[in-house]
């Protein structure tokens, strides 16, 4: 896999940040449904299952219910992805053989943990604190004098800072990290390698552009790998996320605080509550997400081509 032909960092952020846009209007609703899922508490792990969940919410809450903290995903997942996409074309650049320009999978898989890190860091630990919180809050909409905390994710975000101290919106930043890190790194590792099987099927493709419908089921894929792989790891995060502040709490105790009470309380099955609104969110949501990334890639690339021929 050559890296010779290198694109613009400038064309990877545009395009990136234009596929989460994307990937959060069309996606989100199965995402509150996980959150709602794992923040159930149930003796067993045992509670409603996922479609119930979405109706419940839907029935009390409204429709729009469904997009809760939706405000505080776009503005948090178009510099995520604009990152996500940048960071990973910057990591694998450095890791490139330097007289070839070719880049093997063990350079796709670590620049892959390396832009988890960097988004994690950067953008989704502060974004997902405040999107669950929000999507946390439960409250009738026949009952005017129920009446949520966070009106939206700036009044979240305000309320959080003042009540709580900058340092809540890393609450479980390790465990985001390292849940973002094992995702792309399977997620581009995959898709990647997928891509490359494709293209070499199809010696026939147009500069090796692999059809939107193609890029559509890689996506899927690919985006498939990582939540079975650490699904105890964002359903832990979720529920420190989810907790307020406890004076003198290292983040070491309240993991083993949260974990050991899921456990107990729960049972291991805990672990893994809101694992299938999880795949069916992440999955069809990198289906959209490297289907429109290269799609807008494309299209910058020739627009800007075509520029150049024409000042030419």
């Amino acid at each position: 896999m050559s890296t010779k032909t290198s694109t613009p960092l400038g064309i990877h952020l545009i395009a990136g940040g234009t596929a989460g846009f994307a990937e959060a209007c069309v996606c989100h609703p199965l995402d509150t449904i996980k959150v709602r899922m794992q923040l159930s508490r149930s003796k067993q792990g045992r509670g409603r299952g996922f479609i119930k969940t979405g109706l419940m919410i839907a029935q009390k809450e409204s429709f729009l219910g469904l997009y809760k903290g939706l405000g505080a995903v776009i503005s948090g997942i178009v510099p995520k992805m604009s990152i996500r996409f940048a960071s990973f074309e910057t990591y694998k650049g450095w890791l490139a053989n330097k007289q070839t320009g070719k880049v093997n999978s063990g350079s796709i898989f670590f620049s892959g943990l390396g832009a988890g890190v960097t988004e994690a860091v950067a953008v989704v630990c502060p974004m997902e604190v405040v999107k669950i919180r929000l999507q946390a809050q439960m409250h009738s909409m026949s009952d005017p004098l129920d009446i949520p905390k966070y009106r939206n994710a700036g009044h979240a975000l305000y309320l959080i800072l003042k009540e709580e101290g900058p340092m809540t919106l890393y609450r479980g930043v390790a465990l985001t990290a390292l849940r973002q890190a094992t995702n792309q790194a399977a997620n581009f590792t995959a898709y990647t390698e997928l891509r490359a099987l494709c293209q070499r099927l199809q010696p026939d493709l147009n500069k090796g552009e692999l059809p939107s419908y193609q890029t559509l089921v890689l996506g899927l894929i690919s985006g498939a790998v990582g939540p079975f792989t650490n699904a105890p790891i964002d359903t832990i995060k979720t529920r420190i996320q989810r907790s307020t502040a406890t004076a003198g709490e290292t983040a070491w105790r309240r993991f083993r605080s949260v974990t050991s009470e899921m456990f107990v309380q729960e049972g291991p099955k805990a672990f893994y509550k809101g694992i299938t609104p999880r795949v069916m969110r992440v999955a069809p949501g990198q289906a959209v997400v490297f289907a429109v990334y290269e799609k807008v890639k494309t299209i910058i690339e020739k627009l800007k081509a075509e520029m150049l021929e024409y000042n030419e």
